[in-house]
């Protein structure tokens, strides 16, 4: 079994368990997700953060079961109006869906993946309820809102190693039972807590431009802009989710609920699975500084020793480190590129990507390098822009460049050329209108 795919996916996901240990998780769990053959996919997965270190409240729904049982419902701006004679029924089946999380969590099997792990489960009266009242002449009934969650109550189980699993009830002072909406009620939890992740596994996997290309990252600001208009099955989790992120919670996760390791990809990976809402999202691409030093030596060496890249001495980096541009994914160095300006035309110099990150299923690092470097040239007033190349002599005339000789590079360049090493001189005129 070839196991250098699986070596290299778990050196590359350390950073990210280390910066998840002991940090606090508030899952929402859409209702549907019961009736997906992955759910118990899913709760292993929850069971790995878990274990790596990971504080988790998982919120779990029951739309659908409370469709299929209740029959013809009112609802009111999309929220159920729950009578008084319906409530034993949705406790029931609230009862039923929590046992089964619970159960899952509990399975030890020698097939399964929680074998000899021992995780408690534990739920409570963690939140207090009110009435959502008349709205439009609509009387909610026993329909609530979440009036407060007893952060500290939860905090002490999940010091103590617990996962706490919610469902969408709370109480009031007089002990009535109230049906809450379960994506408030994780938004609800999630602030309350000043948790670090917000996980909402819904339908779709993730969210898409006009073109149909995954959205990896969005700020709240554009996240906004996708509600207009929507009214399908998940817009009232981006609801929510905006409102969580708005309110402080660093990171909002969207994955699906029907594909396998959805959860770990995206939050193991640079790139991720599904689409991450923050308020800290930024460009891919940034000018390099000197923190980025060492980072940029462990990712081009291996290229300087196979002859791809002409070897830099550290000293030299720090000095020119001006001149270089990264692609930053989560904090994370994974490419990086040099422009050096000439007058009328600039260099293109020491472009690499880490090897992680070089999957032509992704989107291209390599790309991106270059267009940031091409905007770069611009702004220094280049007019073209030239790279000398030994071993992607392919990749370049992919992006536009055609083939020079050594007389074509500017004087002082042309001064240093190195015709042992015969690299390939290639040039490319920059659009200025671009």
């Amino acid at each position: 079994m070839d196991t250098s795919g699986y070596a290299r996916w778990f050196r590359d996901s350390t950073p990210y368990i280390s910066k998840h240990r002991n940090r606090t998780f508030v899952v929402l769990l859409d209702g549907a997700a019961f009736n997906s053959v992955n759910l118990v996919n899913i709760v292993h997965d929850l069971a790995l953060m878990h274990v790596l270190g990971a504080k988790l409240v998982v919120v779990h729904g029951a739309r659908p079961q409370l469709d299929a049982a209740l029959g013809k419902a009112e609802f009111h701006d999309g929220r159920r109006v729950t009578p008084a004679d319906a409530l034993n029924t949705v406790v029931g089946i609230f009862g039923q869906l929590r046992v089964q999380l619970e159960a899952t969590f509990s399975s030890g099997l020698p097939s399964s993946p929680l074998r000899q792990t021992d995780i408690a489960v534990v739920n409570g009266n963690f939140v207090t309820a009110r009435p959502v009242g008349v709205i439009d002449g609509t009387d909610h009934q026993l329909t609530g809102r979440t009036r407060k969650v007893h952060s500290r109550r939860i905090r002490s189980a999940l010091d103590s190693g617990a996962l706490v699993l919610l469902s969408p009830l709370g109480y009031s002072p007089s002990g009535q039972a109230f049906n809450l909406a379960s994506d408030e009620l994780a938004a609800d939890v999630a602030l309350a807590l000043d948790a670090d992740k917000l996980v909402i596994f819904n339908a779709a996997d993730a969210l898409y431009d006009s073109d149909g290309q995954r959205l990896s990252v969005l700020g709240p600001s554009e996240l906004d802009g996708f509600l207009g208009g929507r009214d399908d099955a998940d817009v009232n989790h981006l609801h929510c989710a905006l409102r969580a992120c708005r309110g402080g919670v660093k990171d909002i996760h969207l994955v699906g609920y029907e594909k396998d390791g959805a959860l770990l990809n995206e939050l193991f990976t640079a790139y991720g699975d599904g689409t991450q809402i923050t308020e800290s999202h930024h460009e891919l691409i940034r000018p390099a500084t000197q923190d980025d030093v060492a980072s940029i030596v462990e990712m081009i060496r291996p290229l300087e020793e196979r002859g791809v890249l002409v070897r830099r001495s550290r000293d030299r980096l720090e000095q020119e480190i001006g001149h270089f541009l990264v692609a930053d994914l989560d904090r994370n160095v994974v490419g990086c590129c040099a422009i050096y300006p000439y007058g009328d035309a600039a260099e293109l110099a020491c472009v690499a990507v880490h090897p992680s990150y070089r999957d032509s299923e992704r989107p291209s690092i390599g790309s991106a390098l270059l267009d940031a470097g091409e905007r770069a040239a611009r702004a220094e007033g280049a007019k073209s822009l030239f790279v000398l190349t030994t071993q992607t002599h392919d990749w370049f005339v992919e992006h536009g460049f055609v083939d020079k000789g050594p007389d074509a590079l500017p004087a002082p360049k042309q001064a240093l050329y190195n015709y042992q090493r015969s690299a390939h001189v290639m040039m490319k005129s920059l659009d200025a209108s671009k």
